[in-house]
């Protein structure tokens, strides 16, 4: 079969060439796949250098997908058995890995909305526990993942949403999914202050982080000085496109109520992770749940291997 192929560690981009035709053990389903994502994830796990990578090379790429088992069921699959990813004709999957797609999903949209709206999802009902009518603030809201966040905490409840992000055309975009407020990440230090002053003295309920980095620790420090006192923020750390890390001043954590957690693979188990996925992919036909997609071949993966846009996701087809 045709896939795209990783020889070894630190490779640039996958080759497309043949691969041995997987067979499915007990428990497993042989899957003819439809579509695939590039994420982070997938691109960090193919390199070996994301924390849940398996070893052994070549491998397939790809963590995910849509697909038709040997009956006919389309199925997003995850986590596909090693050395078979997700792009290439046939992959295989556990049983317990496949969710059932709902009509009017979009084999496309399904493949690339699984992974970000997982995140979000995840984050708000097994780390955050989110309440009804709570306000959450969203650190990097103009990125596919950030996007989704928005369509999703308003979907699950949340009264009110804070979008921050650089691009201040693509904030303004997100009041149109369900942003109430934005806060534009690149002005002087003094303005982002005081923007950020004037959310949390309001009370922000929870945050989704998908920086990390600088504004970060300027959340941070926000929640801790301007927060009401003795009511908690729930931080939730999901990425670090902006930084791997940040000083962190105790007193941040001393004078203040503020809940630090990440929610990712290893913070959450992978039944609830699978749990969020099917509750993004099931709510998405009715709610509306929007995100940008480019459709490509997988003969071509690796031109668009190493693309980095961070509002189109790139979809690849056998």
């Amino acid at each position: 079969m045709k896939a795209g192929i990783v020889t070894e560690a630190g490779q640039s981009a996958p080759i497309y060439s043949d691969f041995p035709m997987p067979v499915p053990a007990a428990g497993q389903h042989l899957i003819r796949v439809l579509a695939s994502s590039i994420s982070h994830l997938t691109k960090g796990r193919a390199s070996g250098a994301h924390y849940s990578a398996e070893s052994g090379f070549p491998l397939v790429a790809g963590v995910d997908g849509v697909g038709l088992r040997e009956d006919g069921q389309r199925v997003y699959f995850v986590l596909p058995a090693h050395p078979y990813g997700s792009m290439a004709e046939f992959c295989v999957a556990d049983e317990a890995h496949c969710i059932m797609l709902p009509d009017g999903l979009d084999d496309s949209v399904a493949a690339a909305m699984a992974i970000p709206g997982m995140s979000s999802w995840a984050a708000l009902m097994e780390r955050a526990r989110l309440l009804h009518g709570e306000t959450v603030l969203i650190n990097g809201a103009t990125g596919i993942s950030g996007r989704l966040a928005v369509q999703i905490a308003k979907h699950l409840g949340a009264g009110k949403v804070i979008a921050t992000g650089r691009n201040t055309a693509s904030l303004e975009a997100l009041q149109a999914l369900g942003a109430d407020e934005t806060v534009v990440l690149t002005q002087d230090s003094a303005n982002l202050q005081a923007a950020l002053k004037h959310e949390f003295v309001q009370g922000v309920d929870v945050v989704l982080d998908y920086l990390w980095g600088e504004s970060a620790q300027a959340l941070i420090e926000s929640a801790a000085q301007f927060g009401p006192d003795g009511v908690p923020t729930r931080y939730v750390q999901i990425g670090a496109t902006s930084g791997t890390n940040i000083i962190l001043p105790g007193a941040a954590l001393r004078s203040s109520a503020l809940q630090l957690m990440g929610s990712g693979i290893g913070s959450v188990a992978l039944p609830r992770l699978l749990a969020a996925i099917q509750g993004a992919l099931t709510a998405a036909p009715t709610a509306g749940f929007q995100v940008a997609t480019q459709i490509i071949p997988l003969a071509q993966i690796a031109q668009v291997w190493n693309q980095d846009n961070a509002r189109v996701r790139t979809v690849l087809q056998p």
